[in-house]
């Protein structure tokens, strides 16, 4: 499946964003879905994801109750909201996909990547 992230921008602290996971290939219904960052000198940590069907969904502490995860089969899309925006969620995004949903998020257990779209929050 070929993924391509989009959304990213300058926004100031306390705005929102929302990026966009567009899938293409392989059918999207099949695959647990992704959110990444990477700041600069930081390794890529895990930020979200979403089940294959939508109906359950993980978060990283420092984004819950900021950030809502979703997604539509129909359009071939997963969504990243980003509210309450802060200044260290300055990264680089990637979203990612594999087949199973749960025990553990890691960038090695990951199948697919798309390229990252760049978040900037000013404080």
């Amino acid at each position: 499946v070929q993924l391509q992230a989009s959304g990213g921008g300058l926004v100031q602290a306390g705005g929102s964003l929302r990026l966009s996971c567009a899938a293409s290939g392989r059918t999207f219904s099949n695959y647990v879905i992704t959110w990444f960052r990477q700041a600069p000198g930081k390794t890529r940590e895990f930020i979200s994801a979403i089940s294959r069907s939508g109906t359950d969904s993980d978060y990283v502490d420092s984004v819950k109750g900021r950030f809502t995860i979703s997604r539509d089969n129909a359009k071939n899309t997963v969504w990243l909201q980003m509210d309450s925006l802060k200044p260290e969620d300055t990264a680089v995004y990637y979203c990612a996909a594999r087949r199973a949903y749960g025990s553990g998020w890691s960038v090695a257990s990951m199948n697919y990547w798309g390229k990252g779209t760049q978040v900037t929050v000013s404080s």
